[in-house]
């Protein structure tokens, strides 16, 4: 009897093994401006209680008034994202503990439950930032065995517990973001795999079904991602990984303020060095830079759009990124569902000419990058609702609308 018992328990506990999966998720968005960046005083301290309202954040980098009336997550949702990837800044939890740390946390829970109410689901995104020199990502770079990582980790348990009570049918907990541990390839420690292995036992402790998203190194790329040994790995985790190759092309920006990098095409074979090269000398010279000040600029232009059309980056090296990563789940018996594109994006040309992209060839990169997410069933979040730096859903001047010919590269209605 005793051994039939065992048996049914086995058999139980394989079944819900089987059952178990994360959160679904198909197409996102980053909203990063509203709880990133929680408000300073003079000090250097952050504002208690921290983070910022709504209305601020909207309100933060344009008039008011721009923005429609109505639901923000609700026009979020009808543009037709299934989730919000929300970042959040630690600081204020790492800066805090016991009844203020409860208080910031409440805050985080509203959040959370505000978007879920819109019919989205959230992925917690835990984006350390510099704003407060001794609570940024700097503290997570001392070694897997530090006093810092150990406090860090523990602010992610008391998240885990915080988002376990809002509903983990509702949201996913990613507790790192792009995480500067350098090189990715043999030669390098085994911090960054203990801490990742760490934090995912720590948040299994607190609880089996919240869906966790785990991330590799080198600035949680596709590089970073293959370099980890998922020993960790479950039915309800997902792999991240960002997708910003080729940076050259996807961060087209200057180093000064009298400097010009933008106009390098998608895919590469689209124009020639000699017409990138002659659009950059038009710009500048609409833009007033002397003769002097433009040729010292083409002197490093010159260097990197050679190098750009060397690589002849295409379709085929976008395609073998992702196969990179398919392959690595698919030897670690991971579905390639259960890779999570966590971010991607390209930076829109500014109206000076200085940086970005051309729309045209943006919206072509971003095509190409989202039709291979879902060739192989990858969810993916792209980067990011509404901000003034070249990256945004939302146009950045005039009217808070969409912009529905970056919408229609995104495959949304």
């Amino acid at each position: 009897m005793r051994r039939m018992a065992c048996v049914a328990v086995w058999v139980l506990g394989m079944a819900v093994a089987a059952s178990a999966a994360p959160i679904p998720l198909e197409r996102g968005v980053g909203v990063h401006e509203w709880l990133n960046w929680s408000p300073v005083e003079d000090d250097g301290l952050y504002s208690w209680p921290p983070y910022r309202s709504e209305e601020e954040w909207r309100a933060g980098h344009r008039p008011l008034t721009d923005w429609p009336a109505g639901d923000e997550f609700a026009r979020i949702r009808s543009m037709g994202f299934d989730f919000v990837r929300l970042s959040v800044d630690p600081g204020p939890l790492l800066a805090s503990e016991g009844a203020r740390r409860q208080q910031a946390l409440d805050i985080l829970a509203a959040a959370v439950e505000r978007i879920a109410s819109a019919g989205l689901k959230v992925v917690f995104d835990l984006h350390g930032v510099t704003q407060v020199p001794a609570y940024s990502m700097e503290i997570i770079y001392g070694g897997a065995d530090s006093e810092d990582v150990a406090r860090y980790r523990e602010m992610v348990v008391a998240v885990a517990t915080m988002l376990v009570k809002v509903g983990t049918d509702k949201v996913a907990l990613e507790p790192y973001n792009e995480p500067a541990y350098y090189p990715c390839d043999s030669s390098g420690s085994d911090d960054w795999q203990r801490i990742m292995a760490g934090t995912v036992r720590d948040i299994r402790a607190v609880s089996s079904e919240l869906t966790i998203v785990a991330t590799g190194a080198c600035g949680g790329s596709i590089a970073g991602l293959v370099n980890l040994a998922p020993s960790f790995d479950d039915p309800n985790l997902y792999h991240s990984f960002h997708m910003y190759e080729p940076h050259s092309f996807t961060h087209q920006r200057p180093d000064g303020t009298d400097t010009f990098a933008s106009g390098l095409p998608w895919p590469a074979d689209s124009s020639t060095p000699e017409v990138v090269t002659e659009t950059l000398k038009a710009q500048m010279n609409a833009a007033g830079l002397s003769p002097v000040e433009q040729v010292m600029n083409m002197v490093a232009a010159r260097e990197a759009i050679a190098r750009y059309f060397e690589q002849n980056w295409g379709p085929s090296q976008i395609e073998a990124s992702f196969r990179q990563a398919v392959d690595w789940a698919e030897a670690h018996g991971i579905p390639s569902r259960r890779l999570f594109m966590g971010e991607f994006g390209v930076i829109l040309m500014s109206t000076d000419g200085r940086m970005g992209a051309f729309d045209s060839d943006r919206l072509r990169y971003l095509k190409a990058v989202r039709q291979q997410a879902e060739r192989f069933a990858i969810p993916w979040s792209v980067w990011e609702f509404s901000n003034p730096y070249g990256m945004t859903i939302i146009q950045p001047d005039g009217p808070a609308v969409p912009d529905s010919e970056m919408l229609q590269a995104l495959g949304l209605p």
